[in-house]
């Protein structure tokens, strides 16, 4: 009987899965073919630990790491030898920032990062001062891009760090990265950027920005969870990052721990896929995301927030006035959508970002984020606008009878 029903309920749950729209690409990509069936030896038959050099096993799980470590590399114009393979993005960010702040304290304790940034990098600053580090928070426009202004007024000769992210994970408003990595230099601080939401969907370069250290995460370009990478720009001398895990000389120092190898090679082949697809890819979905945009602006009066900045093709951050974008999303099984980071939605707080940007809290509340994806279509965009357009108009009903 308890057989039964676990299936019963599996069916069920595949059902619902199948039935809704996935609109939340901001959040996880589906994992691309190309990424599970590169993947798969090493789940298998070559299941050797990249650091055993002794034999066959050992070497062919190396080698893959290496070809890996180029493929993520060329999707964000860096040197080969600069990644180092992490658990995902938010340990990119950790080592990255802790890394920088802890090698540098000698040199000074002030570090820089604006209001707008992913928790994972607010709550390292935040940990940082804790312990006796200084932080400058510098705000954003009214559309969600760093004040230029403010942050050259906050780097000092003793900012050990800058970090800005490349795109906001809940607007996709794509932030002056050149300019600000140019701010940073003046005074010999280094520049961190999470390039999380950006790579792969836009075009990034590690080399032409001037960026030092950039994270990145596989489950948003379309690869395996449970991997990342930090890219470290090749100079002389080296960017300084003290550790966050110690035991081994594994990654050049910088990660001790036996390397995921399938999980590795799985980011290796999503970034190759990236790279071919990212040109078309990003003209396609940004003109279904306009298509929805339009609809909802016409037919609801929405405000988009970001859209008088560069924005990502694939993000729409959309106000509904009247609106509880929380009830919308209940009333809505058929669409995977969110309210903003997947990582801070179990909070009850409006969100930073778009408090950050001025906004106020009934239209902060009242904000779905949209994202789309390789695997969005049309008759899904459609559908989409459909489903939105009938709740909203019924929760504006109840609301106001």
């Amino acid at each position: 009987m308890t057989v039964r029903t676990k299936k019963a309920t599996r069916r069920r749950s595949s059902s619902v899965v199948t039935e809704c729209i996935y609109l939340d690409h901001n959040s996880t990509t589906p994992l691309a073919e190309e990424s599970l069936e590169a993947m798969m030896p090493y789940l298998v038959s070559d299941f050797g630990n990249a650091a055993s050099r002794t034999h066959g096993f050992g070497q062919r799980a190396r080698e893959a790491v290496e070809r890996a470590r180029h493929d993520v590399a060329a999707l964000v114009d860096a040197e080969p030898r600069g990644i180092v393979w992490t658990s995902g993005a938010t340990e990119a960010n950790n080592l990255a920032i802790k890394g920088v702040a802890l090698a540098q304290r000698h040199r000074g304790e002030h570090l820089v990062t604006q209001a707008t940034e992913h928790p994972s990098v607010l709550e390292v600053f935040e940990y940082l001062r804790s312990v006796g580090f200084q932080v400058t928070l510098v705000p954003c426009d009214t559309e969600g891009r760093v004040d230029l202004r403010a942050l050259a007024e906050a780097i000092t000769s003793r900012t050990t760090l800058v970090s800005i992210m490349y795109a906001n994970n809940e607007t996709g408003v794509i932030q002056p990265i050149s300019d600000a990595v140019s701010l940073a230099h003046a005074q010999g601080a280094i520049f961190h950027c999470d390039a999380t939401q950006a790579a792969g969907r836009i075009p990034v370069s590690l080399t032409a920005d001037g960026v030092d250290l950039l994270s990145l995460s596989a489950h948003k370009v379309y690869g395996p969870k449970g991997v990342g990478a930090l890219c470290v720009a090749s100079r002389h001398p080296r960017v300084p990052l003290v550790p966050l895990f110690h035991g081994g000389g594994h990654e050049r120092g910088f990660r001790a721990g036996t390397a995921n190898v399938p999980g590795i090679v799985g980011f290796g082949a999503a970034a190759r896929s990236c790279r071919a697809h990212q040109q078309a890819d990003a003209k396609r979905l940004q003109t279904l995301r306009d298509r929805l945009e339009s609809a909802l602006i016409r037919e609801l009066g929405a405000a988009v927030n970001g859209a008088g900045a560069p924005r990502l093709p694939n993000t729409s951050s959309v106000s509904l006035k009247g609106v509880n974008a929380d009830a919308a999303i209940v009333a809505m099984p058929q669409l995977a959508v969110s309210t903003g980071s997947a990582c801070t939605s179990a909070s009850v707080k409006p969100s930073h970002v778009l408090k950050a940007m001025g906004l106020p809290d009934e239209q902060v509340l009242g904000t779905l984020r949209i994202s789309l994806g390789r695997s969005t279509t049309v008759a899904q965009i459609d559908a989409a606008i459909t489903t939105v357009l009938e709740t909203v108009r019924r929760l504006r009903a109840l609301r106001f009878a």
